[in-house]
């Protein structure tokens, strides 16, 4: 891989930015959907505890994948860019041409 333009590593850098937060959105709106009932309702018995680490843990689960996901998309749809338009030698054809 050849140097890359001040444009791909902005590009790379929003990326970044947008899968952080979109992972850390959803993570929260796990959370508070699996742990509301005990945070909102007053739910007091052993359940309270179990509910809120199992907002924790689908939160984190769901953060981890979300980001996976869109930094793997990311990283494939700029690899497909990166591809150059010509063969790299004179008198060559791609394979695929």
């Amino acid at each position: 891989m050849g140097r890359r333009t001040q444009a791909q590593r902005d590009a790379d850098t929003v990326e970044i930015a947008y899968a952080l937060f979109v992972a850390a959105s959803l993570a929260g709106g796990t959370l508070l959907a699996v742990a509301s009932p005990a945070l909102f309702f007053g739910v007091r018995s052993p359940g309270e505890g179990t509910l809120v680490r199992a907002g924790l843990i689908g939160g984190a689960v769901v953060f981890f994948t979300v980001l996976a996901a869109i930094l793997l998309r990311h990283g494939r749809a700029s690899r497909r860019h990166d591809e150059p338009d010509q063969p790299s030698q004179p008198g060559r054809t791609r394979p695929d041409s």
